[in-house]
């Protein structure tokens, strides 16, 4: 391919044929060129060394073949589109946003579009999935290049619609720069990744960035900063709630331990049940239906599909066990997540309701406490362990979190995750509920930089055998 053909440059540079186009030195190849997001001197050098044929820059450097541009992230995420001839054109993308909900909401909206008929890609936390084809995915939001190399896969295997979760790192960093939304969703706004972020103020206004992108918004608005969103965005939206005058009410809610039921206010009344416990359930179906009824899908078809639709792996996912209680594996690692999936089975039937949970580690240590406070209020016995402590001592992050236990909570400090799981398995009885907290879908443990294979499924098989 031509230089020319994906960026404008001097005549001279025009004709220069490329093999590849980066935003990583470590990855330059002969003939890539290498686009600087970081304005780093370093890193444009590693390039060059590396068989870099062109280099892409905000200031000068004095290389041969520089192409000096305002903005090298959005330049980086034009060169990437054009390189796949434009792919994100011939579909409608639907980006949902949020501390909690964005999986299990980008796979209700999977089985309703398939109910409907359309083909459909999904890109994501735990896989992308490609007209039922799936592919392992890295980041919630890979960067610019390979988001592009995916819409081109989904376009010519005849995706119409793409449902993807947009993470506020992936919008702080540029990642979905030049994408156009036909529906953008907000979930809700808690405690998370202030390692990154620094404040809530930063967290929300990356998260804000996605609503300049779209046409159509769908927004929680019982929180503060959905509430706080909704006045400040400037596209068509509707709002969701359960506790406020909206345009997508839920009221009459049905809690059980396996399936949730209420009756969605809108234009009319339909009665909602789906199939994962739990008030967040209830968030999700509402905006799981508001963005399909944007997109002209049926309601009932909507409808139909949450009766149908059994959740995702790792979130409220119910283990099958031979014993008379129940285990569920959650992907709550936030004050907010675990106060819902928490809340949720303390209003169901039950004997002891159990957590097992940890705080990652290198990561913002402020929650620590906070959510030991939150599974000492809400569970009747908690175990505290480890949950990817990466460099960090185990037992410093078990400290901080013990410091919002209250000493008067029956609780068990076992640092070695499968000893956990067997302790929790063992002292279970009828009728218990055991949550274990903060896996989900993942199936590995970070120890030091180590990823080491780990999956919660497997330890409870093998200790139930």
């Amino acid at each position: 391919m031509k230089l020319g053909t994906i960026i404008a440059c001097d005549e001279h540079l025009r004709q220069l044929e490329i093999m590849g186009i980066t935003d990583n030195s470590a990855n330059v190849k002969d003939g890539f060129v290498f686009v600087d997001i970081h304005n780093n001197p370093q890193y444009r050098a590693d390039a060059v060394k590396n068989g870099a044929i062109a280099l892409v820059v905000e200031n000068k450097a004095n290389y041969k073949n520089e192409i000096i541009v305002k903005n090298a992230v959005l330049a980086f995420a034009q060169m990437s589109a054009r390189w796949f001839n434009n792919p994100a054109r011939d579909l409608k993308l639907v980006g949902v946003t949020g501390t909690n909900g964005k999986t299990t909401i980008t796979y209700m909206l999977k089985e309703m579009l398939e109910r409907s008929g359309k083909r459909v890609g999904v890109i994501g936390t735990i896989q992308n999935v490609i007209c039922g084809e799936i592919i392992p995915a890295v980041n919630t939001t890979p960067n610019a290049f390979e988001l592009n190399r995916l819409f081109s896969i989904m376009r010519d295997k005849g995706c119409e619609y793409v449902i993807m979760e947009v993470s506020s790192h992936a919008l702080a960093m540029g990642r979905v720069e030049g994408l156009h939304f036909n529906t953008a969703v907000f979930t809700n706004l808690t405690q998370d990744h202030l390692d990154y972020h620094n404040d809530m103020e930063s967290y929300y206004l990356a998260k804000k960035k996605l609503f300049d992108m779209c046409d159509n918004a769908v927004i929680n608005i019982d929180n503060e900063y959905g509430k706080r969103l909704f006045k400040e965005i400037r596209c068509k939206k509707v709002s969701v709630s359960l506790e406020n005058d909206a345009d997508y009410i839920a009221k009459s809610l049905n809690l059980q331990s396996r399936f949730v039921e209420y009756k969605l206010l809108t234009d009319f009344i339909n009665h909602i049940k789906v199939n994962i416990p739990g008030e967040f359930s209830v968030y999700n179906s509402l905006c799981a239906v508001a963005v399909c009824d944007f997109l002209q899908i049926e309601r009932k078809t909507s409808i139909e599909a949450l009766k149908h639709f059994n959740g995702v792996k790792g979130r409220a996912e119910v283990i099958e066990n031979t014993g008379d209680y129940t285990v569920i594996i959650d992907y709550a690692h936030t004050p907010d997540g675990l106060k819902n999936i928490l809340k949720t089975f303390k209003e169901c039937p039950k004997n002891r309701l159990i957590v097992l949970f940890g705080c990652g580690g290198d990561r913002d240590s402020s929650k620590r406490s906070i959510m030991g406070e939150i599974a000492s209020i809400y569970a009747d016995y908690v175990i505290i362990t480890s949950d990817n402590p990466r460099t960090e001592d185990p037992n410093v992050i078990i400290s901080d979190i013990l410091k919002g236990v209250s000493p008067a909570k029956p609780h068990k400090i076992l640092e070695n995750r499968v000893d956990a799981i067997k302790f929790a398995l063992s002292i279970a009885q009828k009728d218990d509920i055991i949550v274990l907290a903060g896996k989900g879908h993942e199936t590995y443990q970070i120890i030091g930089k180590e990823k080491i294979h780990f999956d919660e499924r497997e330890v409870i098989r093998q200790a139930l055998s």
